[in-house]
């Protein structure tokens, strides 16, 4: 049996994977807010356990154990975060926090029937692809809107900054997953935009914000 603690480490191994799939110790204990020597103590934990390849000195590696065990977390959480949406008409703001703490049930049959009643969704309501079954993730391939042109429409399929803050942003200027926005100009000084979407004929979006949020072209 894994702990809830042990879970959050994976997880926060997962998601912190380099293009190589390893990651640094000093990047995991700023990630997770814990001090050095204690995450060393875990990764020596988990590396008895065969969830991670641990060696002193050297960057931390998920074993394929681990990684299907992370996308296997990540699967609850997205699923639980789905279905508050969904089924529970939350906000797509306020769903992370409880989705931290059902993600740590260990009923295989409560999320296979939470799946079921969604229709077997892909993605998170924020975009993020779910994993399967198998802890699998599928990951789809979208340009920022910051890397778009003027006179482009698009569809905004996924947001990389899923902050309460920013999520209350958007929803304040009225942007969802599925909105199709026109560019209408792009300042050159600092590539903040003009778009219209909706009934909104002139929003201005800074470039952080065109940076954070993931596009398809129509």
């Amino acid at each position: 049996m894994i702990s809830n603690t042990e879970e959050n480490y994976l997880k926060a191994l997962y998601n912190l994977s380099n293009e190589t799939g390893e990651v640094n110790v000093n990047e995991l204990s700023k990630a997770l807010n814990i001090k050095m020597p204690t995450v060393t103590s875990m990764m020596k934990k988990l590396g008895e356990k065969k969830l991670v390849h641990y060696e002193s000195y050297k960057p931390l590696r998920l074993t394929e154990k681990g990684k299907k065990q992370a996308g296997l977390i990540i699967r609850k959480h997205r699923l639980t975060e789905m279905f508050l949406v969904d089924k529970m008409k939350f906000g797509w703001e306020s769903v992370h926090d409880i989705a931290e703490q059902i993600e740590h049930i260990q009923s295989p049959d409560f999320f296979e029937k939470m799946d079921e009643l969604l229709g077997y969704p892909k993605i998170d309501p924020h975009g993020s692809p779910i994993p399967d079954k198998n802890g699998k993730m599928e990951m789809k391939q979208y340009n920022k809107l910051s890397e778009c042109k003027t006179g482009e429409t698009i569809k905004l399929a996924a947001v990389i900054n899923t902050s309460v803050e920013f999520l209350k942003f958007l929803n304040s200027r009225e942007m969802h997953l599925g909105l199709k926005i026109k560019i209408k100009s792009i300042e050159p000084f600092d590539r903040t935009m003009i778009v219209s979407y909706s009934k909104r004929t002139s929003e201005t979006l800074s470039h952080t914000v065109c940076e954070r949020l993931l596009v398809e072209k129509y």
